[in-house]
């Protein structure tokens, strides 16, 4: 370039060059910059003083986009990343000495020129750093027209000042679809909070929600709310309560002190037979061994009765053992050496009422079949030997592998719990039976060698049933032997049902 002059006239600061401009004013920026050649620095001394001054204060005033002077974030303050500004924003480099026109005129045009120079390129960095001027970004010009054709550019107008904008621009659309990605139309525009938008129809059900009732008011929802929460407490405590471990009471044998015993055997005894115990619980229930209560002269005596076991316990299992005393049924044992025992009998005919009376069950084994025929009122035959001279043996020193056949009549209980079987194989050690069958009693089960009864039933209590066997005995004693595993399931069943 040999001349720095313009054929345009000057324009006051502030105002925009013509489209055409860019090109002879960035020659003239690289001019005042110091970035020129030698030669270009000869040739404006050469332009004449007046020239020279009028045209750097033109430069310098104006901030016209399409104008050279005004600096760019790539060309003023950007880093080496083009990702912002440095520190200090770049200024023009003073322009050599030797290429100063002589004058205070030139001297005082330049150094106003660099002025403007240093002051635009402030600017925009400050521009660059608030805007976030080198990082990739969509202008919004560009993205609310992202939808639509853009035209050409003239030859005569000024293409993008940078490389970014250049590559964001949109390109021209075909078909009037907009460009996969881009942004819809109006983005980037200012809300207008004073519109009125309604959603739109369908958008709301026409009724209240199906949970709603019409007569619904606040009162009856709160209504409502409390009784579910009171049904859900009362269920949970009720589960509680029904779940609750089956707690089974078993009577207790007794062992008298012998006369003249010394130590242990000079004390009076309660216990239970280890085999009972272990059947029970075989269904995971607890078993509670119901000793004797106070009575007069006893060292420690109690306000616990009788009555509070049966209160507190599920059901009460009569356990076997000593002969029942002949005194309890109002006969007199023809053989001393057959006595029973008054004291036990007292005891377990006062404890068989009180669980009776609560509705509890109860069930007899062995002894406890012949104390529920004596406790309504039946007899018993003191010895099956001498009172039944055809009757089979039903004792033996084998003790518990001693057996029998028994049959179920015909409607019996104990038909229904063991479908099927009109016959079984049960133990036998027992030398008494009943013989005068008690009030309100119905036979469930006899011997069938010799017809004499082996179980009983109490019709007016929901489960008072003797067996006259051992079942806690039947598994170790083999497959042929009853399974009595039903017979104690309705046993716990109805303490279940009646617990309450």
């Amino acid at each position: 370039m040999s001349d720095n002059k313009t054929d345009r006239p000057e324009v006051p600061d502030g105002a925009g060059r013509p489209a055409g401009s860019g090109e002879s004013s960035a020659s003239s920026t690289s001019t005042d910059t110091g970035a020129a050649s030698p030669s270009s620095a000869s040739a404006t001394s050469h332009a004449g003083q007046s020239s020279a001054s009028g045209e750097a204060a033109q430069r310098a005033s104006t901030d016209s986009p399409e104008s050279a002077s005004t600096v760019t974030p790539d060309a003023a303050g950007a880093d080496s990343s083009g990702g912002g500004t440095d520190e200090e924003p770049l200024t023009a480099n003073p322009a050599p000495a030797a290429s100063a026109a002589p004058g205070s005129e030139a001297v005082q045009a330049r150094e106003e020129s660099e002025r403007a120079v240093a002051r635009q390129a402030a600017e925009a960095a400050a521009r660059a750093a608030a805007t976030g001027a080198g990082k990739p970004q969509v202008p919004i010009e560009v993205a609310a027209n992202a939808g639509r054709e853009v035209p050409a550019p003239a030859s005569g107008e000024a293409q993008p000042a940078t490389p970014d904008a250049a590559a964001q621009a949109t390109p021209p659309q075909t078909g009037g679809a907009p460009r996969p990605g881009a942004a819809p139309a109006g983005f980037g525009q200012a809300p207008d909070f004073s519109a009125h938008n309604p959603p739109p129809p369908g958008a709301l059900p026409p009724d209240p929600p199906r949970y709603l009732r019409p007569s619904d008011s606040a009162w009856s929802v709160l209504g409502r709310i409390i009784a579910a929460r009171a049904r859900q407490l009362f269920d949970r405590a009720g589960q509680r309560i029904t779940q609750r471990t089956l707690r089974i009471g078993v009577s207790a044998r007794i062992f008298h002190p012998e006369p003249g015993a010394q130590g242990l055997r000079g004390k009076t005894l309660q216990y239970l037979e280890e085999s009972i115990a272990h059947w029970v619980m075989s269904r995971d229930v607890i078993v509670f061994m119901i000793p004797t209560v106070g009575h007069q002269g006893m060292l420690h005596p109690s306000n616990i009765r009788l009555r509070d076991y049966a209160k507190h316990l599920d059901g009460l299992l009569l356990q076997g053992g000593a002969d029942v005393s002949p005194q309890t049924y109002a006969e007199v044992s023809p053989r001393p050496e057959w006595p029973g025992d008054r004291v036990r009998d007292m005891y377990e005919l006062e404890l068989l009422h009180e669980f009776v009376e609560s509705g509890k069950p109860v069930l007899g084994v062995c002894r406890g079949c012949q104390l529920i025929n004596v406790a309504f009122g039946g007899s018993l035959y003191q010895d099956i030997a001498t009172d039944v001279p055809t009757a089979s043996v039903h004792v033996s020193e084998h003790y518990d592998q001693h057996r029998h056949a028994i049959t179920f009549p015909e409607g019996s209980s104990l038909a229904s719990m063991f479908p099927g079987r009109r016959e079984a194989i049960v133990n036998s050690i027992h030398h008494q039976a009943v013989k005068t069958l008690g009030r309100d009693l119905t036979v469930e089960a006899v011997s069938a060698g010799d017809g004499l009864i082996e179980a009983v039933r109490y019709r007016r209590a929901p489960f008072v049933v003797g067996v006259q066997w051992h079942p806690e005995f039947h598994r170790a004693g083999g497959p042929e032997l009853l399974d009595c595993t039903p017979l104690l399931d309705n046993f716990l069943r109805s303490a279940r049902e009646t617990r309450f």
